[in-house]
């Protein structure tokens, strides 16, 4: 009978010194996850392009100095020892991380204030779970997890039971996105 072995843990720097073959890579805790790349559909750019407008029209409204909102797999090293680096769709970072981050940065360090994930057909339920147990551990005030397909928003909140709104509900971001609110139906555009 053989001996199993675990793989060592993988730094930040190590997974990006690996070749660039299309594989998306993330690290969670250390541990190395590649999957093909993944296509998104029509529904899924449009929930993130609905989700981005409704936060940048939100942010507009804030005073000076004002957070950022960024999109398009943004990415995060949310934590060291082991590393947890990911790409967010959606990603709110307050002021101060916005102030103290420069502009040519590809990872962005630290957690931001909330973190937006859209289901797209590839997901696996195990991955957005392990993603999202992540998220909360590293010290994401706010998680969105979106379904365009049965237009739905789970939320997530550190020391909180996850709540379900469906596209017949109001989401609101209090206390962390202050004044934050829309219809659940305005997310997913037809």
């Amino acid at each position: 009978m053989g001996t199993l072995t675990a793989k060592p843990l993988m730094t930040t720097e190590e997974m990006l010194a690996l070749p660039d073959n299309g594989t998306v890579r993330q690290l969670i805790r250390g541990r190395l996850l590649e999957k093909s790349l993944t296509r998104h559909n029509r529904r899924h750019g449009r929930t993130e392009a609905e989700v981005a407008y409704a936060l940048k029209f939100w942010l507009r409204q804030q005073p000076e100095p004002r957070g950022e909102v960024l999109c398009g797999e943004a990415g995060f090293r949310l934590r060291r020892d082991p590393d947890s680096t990911v790409g967010i769709d959606l990603a709110y970072i307050s002021a101060e991380m916005a102030a103290s981050t420069p502009e040519d940065v590809f990872l962005i360090e630290g957690a931001p204030v909330l973190a937006v994930e859209i289901l797209s057909p590839s997901n696996k339920w195990d991955e957005v779970t392990d993603k999202v147990r992540e998220y909360l551990a590293a010290g994401v005030a706010l998680i969105w997890v979106l379904d365009p397909v049965f237009r739905t928003v789970q939320v997530y909140r550190p020391g909180c039971e996850p709540e379900m709104f469906n596209s017949r509900q109001e989401l609101t971001g209090e206390p962390h996105l202050p004044g934050f609110r829309i219809e659940v139906a305005g997310l997913f555009s037809n």
